[in-house]
């Protein structure tokens, strides 16, 4: 069976940048770049929250903050995920668990360690910094990239748990989300400005 799960819907995506990024994007003078650095949640790609636009536009708020963007905006798109490694699906998590050992055998074989995901400051319950994580999507998608047999992924999607419960004893945290990650441009159909 073709493990690649082929979506045949639309997605909305946004995308938390500096404005002068959204204004050029929007203009055609640009295209937003995929992020690589090593401890992307879900590998390498152009990240967007889906159906997020006030979680797109608050990380905007905390990246001006840290001052590596300037004016906080938000880049809406409209997205065809295509063959999809979808976390919130037990196939594509089966896909994983069984390809952990793999990667683990190929850390041991150079003699490394496995990455760990750590948090990136002291004494935070969550595990912002997802080295392991990445590095193990990044892997698995080399090896489906040069698999002749096997279609290549064109996104890959989750589902997070992140922050501080939002009350007493909840499982439902403040900044829960759902996340893509497009590994093959082609798959934004169009860009907008949210209102």
């Amino acid at each position: 069976m073709n493990q690649a799960f082929q979506y045949q819907r639309l997605v909305l995506g946004y995308h938390g940048c500096d404005k002068s990024v959204a204004d050029r994007v929007l203009s055609g003078n640009d295209t937003l770049q995929k992020s690589e650095k090593p401890y992307d949640w879900l590998g390498h790609g152009i990240y967007f929250w889906e159906h997020g636009p006030d979680r797109a536009f608050e990380w905007a708020e905390e990246q001006a903050a840290r001052k590596k963007i300037t004016t906080p905006d938000v880049l809406g798109a409209v997205i065809h995920l295509g063959n999809c490694l979808d976390m919130m699906d037990i196939r594509s998590t089966r896909i994983l668990a069984e390809a952990y050992p793999g990667f683990k055998a190929t850390y041991e074989a150079i003699g490394k360690e496995v990455p760990k995901n750590l948090s990136s400051k002291k004494g935070e319950r969550d595990h912002l910094l997802r080295y392991r994580d990445c590095s193990m999507i990044a892997w698995l998608m080399k090896g489906f990239d040069n698999d002749a047999e096997f279609p290549a992924y064109d996104s890959v999607r989750g589902m997070f748990q992140e922050d501080e419960p939002a009350f007493e004893g909840s499982s439902i945290h403040m900044k829960s989300h759902i996340q893509i990650a497009i590994r093959n441009p082609a798959c934004i159909i169009g860009y907008f400005r949210p209102l």
